[in-house]
């Protein structure tokens, strides 16, 4: 898929201009952000800038509301309980969405029917980190000591049927490895975990990044396709033999049957807040790029998501009942 440049998006003329609403009176009161994660991490505190920037194109309060838990799913949940979408009510769809569904017996939401597109935004860098002290030096002598005593290494992730959960099992069958998994609500308690001995290790995004600054945690690898700016002398996966990328993707969703001038609107408020300096700085904090695509292709993206991360739950025998 091609993808323009960042450079080149932010210099595209007419990108920057303000929204044509859909209809008079659009928005006529506050938009709410759901963020299905815990404040503070990487997510949450790119989506809090982002809606500040948005709320100045839309002329109405973007308000962020914090719904963690089921693996990112119980926000996208909520707003899949909306019939018809008035374009006050958004929200970020993690790739869970195309997961969590498969996995369970009586799903609450169907990925393809109950939402509707907005724009695609972002992705992650993913990387694995022990404590400063641990006995791990390198992410091979990590994957050997956990070969050699199956079920004892233990990783904490996000939650089950999350990016970094799905992306551990693959590394684990690719290498005959049985880790210990371990789930959080989100990056805040994963890193309190680790910094507590309560899990070796930890699978998440860059919300562990200060910690590796500031020497207390160790970086054992990237699952980006490049090395991360930030920490250039640590490998990919692909680097230490492993081919695996895994970047989870994401963007902002709504609900069903919304009228496609009120998701024009929506976009055009949101697409400037994405491109905005400020928050293309906040991006960069956290090693993440710009990922734009309109409605369509987002819809389009998330058609093939949808099998490809299904294919994957039934490959792995997935279950969460």
């Amino acid at each position: 898929m091609f993808r323009p440049t960042r450079r080149a998006l932010l210099a595209a003329p007419g990108l920057l201009a303000a929204p044509a609403l859909a209809q008079s009176g659009f928005p006529n009161r506050p938009i709410r952000l759901v963020v299905p994660w815990l404040p503070g991490g990487s997510a949450d505190t790119h989506l809090r800038v982002l809606a500040d920037i948005a709320s100045r194109n839309l002329g109405q309060t973007v308000v962020v509301e914090n719904r963690p838990g089921a693996s990112g799913t119980l926000g996208p949940a909520l707003i899949a309980q909306e019939t018809r979408g008035d374009g006050h009510l958004v929200g970020q769809m993690p790739v869970t969405i195309f997961r969590i569904p498969y996995m369970s017996r009586r799903p609450t939401f169907d990925p393809m029917s109950d939402f509707t597109w907005v724009i695609h935004l972002t992705g992650y860098v993913f990387g694995v980190v022990v404590r400063a002290d641990s006995r791990y030096r390198t992410w091979e002598e990590y994957l050997d000591y956990a070969k050699a005593h199956p079920g004892q290494v233990s990783y904490g992730t996000p939650g089950v049927g999350s990016s970094l959960h799905i992306t551990m099992e693959r590394i684990a069958a690719e290498r005959g490895i049985e880790f210990l998994h371990v789930p959080f609500r989100g990056g805040a308690d994963t890193t309190q975990a680790l910094l507590n001995g309560s899990v070796e290790s930890v699978a998440d995004s860059t919300g562990w990044a200060p910690m590796v600054q500031e020497g207390r945690f160790r970086l054992l690898v990237v699952w980006s396709s490049e090395r991360a700016k930030r920490f250039p002398d640590v490998r990919t996966l692909r680097e230490t033999g492993i081919d695996i990328v895994s970047d989870s993707p994401f963007g902002l969703g709504a609900p069903k049957n919304m009228d496609p001038g009120i998701v024009r609107a929506l976009h055009d408020g949101f697409k400037p807040a994405l491109l905005d300096p400020q928050h293309v700085a906040t991006l960069d904090r956290f090693d993440m790029p710009v990922r734009y695509m309109d409605p369509e292709a987002y819809a389009d993206f998330a058609r093939r998501l949808n099998e490809e991360e299904s294919a994957a739950v039934r490959r792995l025998g997935l279950r969460m009942d």
